[in-house]
C-alpha cells in the first residue's frame, strides 16, 4: 500500500460539519471499519481550527482509490491528495527528492 497527505478545504458557507446530518455521514465515512471497506488504512486525520481545512495521512492501494473514496468530500470543497513517504524512508534515501521509478 502506498502511503499518501490529503487535504481538504471548503468554504466557510458550506461547511459540511453546520449539517448535523451531513457531519455524521462524513464521520461514519472515515471511520475505520468504513475506510477498510474501500481498502483505505487512515493513519491520522485533524482539522485545522477556523480554517475548515482537513488534513489525513491514509494508505491505499493507488490514489485514484483515495480519490474515489474522498469524493464526500469533493462534493463540499477541494480535494488535494500528494504521494507521501514516512521520514525514515526519506533519511534512508538520502534526502526529500521523489524516487523516479
Amino acid at each position: 500500500m502506498a502511503l499518501f497527505v490529503v487535504r481538504h478545504q471548503h468554504p466557510a458557507e458550506r461547511c459540511p460539519a453546520r449539517d448535523p446530518q451531513m457531519g455524521q455521514m462524513l464521520l461514519a465515512h472515515l471511520a475505520e471499519p468504513n475506510a477498510r471497506q474501500y481498502g483505505i488504512n487512515i493513519h491520522g486525520e485533524a482539522v485545522i481550527e477556523g480554517q475548515h481545512t482537513l488534513y489525513l495521512i491514509a494508505e491505499a492501494e493507488d490514489q485514484s482509490k483515495l480519490e474515489s473514496f474522498l469524493q464526500p468530500f469533493a462534493q463540499a470543497g477541494t480535494v488535494e491528495v500528494w504521494p507521501a513517504v514516512e521520514c525514515a524512508a526519506v533519511v534512508a534515501r538520502g534526502g526529500c527528492e521523489a524516487v523516479r521509478i
